[in-house]
């Protein structure tokens, strides 16, 4: 966590810097025009939030680190792979219903591009794909 906290700082700073080189340097580009006019501001502003965004995020790491009081396995010289390797859950990777709810998702999103009478099928898809994702172990070969 030390380690993430570290980063998402040099990060932020990364983005301070490159903003404030960025916005001299449009002023210096455009000296006929008054500071404020020389500005690019969607790039400065654009590098300015990601700075602000990536402070906060380094904030809220290095709040929860000093909250949880411990070090994480990642942080200790000493520690092993499998220490920090905690449980995720039972995944079936014979599944196929993942594809057709990303198939359901992309009927969906081209019909919001070509015709609305596409995204109800793309909706109707997805409820099938996901009602046999969550039954998948009720039925066949993998019942319980």
């Amino acid at each position: 966590m030390r380690s993430n906290v570290g980063l998402w700082w040099l990060l932020s700073g990364f983005f301070f810097l490159v903003g404030a080189i960025y916005i001299a340097w449009s002023i210096v580009a455009h000296p006929e025009r008054p500071w404020y006019n020389g500005i690019e501001w969607v790039g400065a502003v654009a590098l300015v939030f990601s700075a602000l965004m990536a402070a906060l995020i380094a904030w809220y790491l290095q709040r929860v680190h000093k909250s949880q009081g411990g070090e994480l396995p990642e942080d200790i010289l000493t520690s092993d792979v499998d220490d920090g390797d905690p449980e995720l859950g039972e995944f079936s990777p014979w599944s196929w219903w993942p594809i057709v709810l990303a198939f359901s998702a992309s009927v969906a999103i081209i019909g919001l591009a070509l015709g609305s009478w596409l995204v109800p099928i793309g909706f109707g898809i997805f409820l099938v794909a996901i009602v046999g994702w969550v039954y998948e172990y009720y039925r066949g070969y993998f019942a319980h």
